[in-house]
């Protein structure tokens, strides 16, 4: 397996690289990058040109890793012993009363598969930890039934994080790490003549000129993303907006329109309104 790229997602030569290290390595892609660069459809599109099944789990503050392996359902168990009695052929089987988890997809699937674990930075700081052994071994215990479960493929594991925790050491060294970072003007008209391919090119380069205006300013608390260029350029053609609304006449910043689809808090909008004011005093 290699991964040369796709038509819907634009890679850059160092992001293939990454893909492709992890594949030979056999180790977890760990990719980190600001929110909106791209992290989680990095995982969608490898398992589209590589025709790889896509197994998804997505992590909560709240998830905990047993859950990704299996969940025993004693409240189903316990309300089937009341309604057909203890007896009962289903309730005697535990097995029927393991959730198996994303996790144990991966490892029992007929075919390889790749295995997105999205946000992990949002758990517990020990789940990582307590998801080295599966990831490492490829295999865990279910100790209710003493069964040994074993991965019939290694998956292809991708893990996203925002950094908003740091992960563990142990858990750092298992995996093959790779930083996206954020578009430069060129990429970002490639990902975006993906998306809008019949823009027009005047209106493309005023757009990313405004767009990349807002982004630069020292200060911001949120800097608008990938995601939010996308969001915005598409309101841009379904407002039908002028070229002229893009342009300003002296090359200074201007307050572009739609502008709460790029900078999506007060401080920020009236940080950027500042500083447009204070260039049309210095005229």
């Amino acid at each position: 397996m290699k991964f040369n790229g796709s038509d819907q997602y634009v890679a850059t030569p160092d992001l293939m690289l990454a893909v492709n290290a992890a594949i030979t390595l056999q180790r977890p892609l760990l990719i980190k990058g600001e929110p909106g660069t791209g992290k989680t459809m990095l995982a969608e599109e490898v398992a589209r040109a590589l025709k790889l099944p896509l197994l998804q789990w997505h992590i909560k503050s709240t998830t905990k890793a047993q859950q990704g392996l299996y969940e025993y359902d004693a409240v189903s168990r316990l309300r089937d012993s009341q309604l057909s009695g203890v007896g009962d052929e289903k309730v005697k089987d535990i097995r029927n009363y393991i959730v198996k988890g994303t996790l144990w997809q991966a490892f029992t699937a007929e075919q390889p598969v790749a295995l997105l674990i999205d946000e992990i930075d949002k758990a517990d700081i020990e789940f990582p930890n307590d998801l080295l052994r599966e990831l490492d071994r490829m295999e865990f215990h279910v100790y209710e039934t003493r069964e040994l479960v074993q991965a019939r493929h290694r998956p292809l594991v991708f893990i996203t994080s925002n950094n908003e925790k740091e992960l563990p050491d142990a858990f750092l060294r298992r995996c093959f790490f790779h930083y996206i970072k954020f578009p430069e003007a060129e990429t970002m008209r490639q990902i975006v003549e993906v998306h809008f391919p019949r823009l027009k090119k005047d209106l493309l380069a005023a757009a990313l000129k405004s767009f990349y205006d807002v982004r630069g300013l020292p200060g911001l608390k949120k800097k608008p993303s990938t995601s939010e260029l996308l969001d915005w350029l598409k309101l841009l053609l379904a407002e039908d907006i002028p070229l002229s609304a893009l342009q300003s006449q002296d090359d200074k910043v201007a307050i572009p329109p739609l502008l709460g689809a790029l900078l999506k808090n007060e401080q920020d909008v009236t940080l950027f309104e500042k500083l447009v004011f204070m260039q049309s005093r210095n005229r």
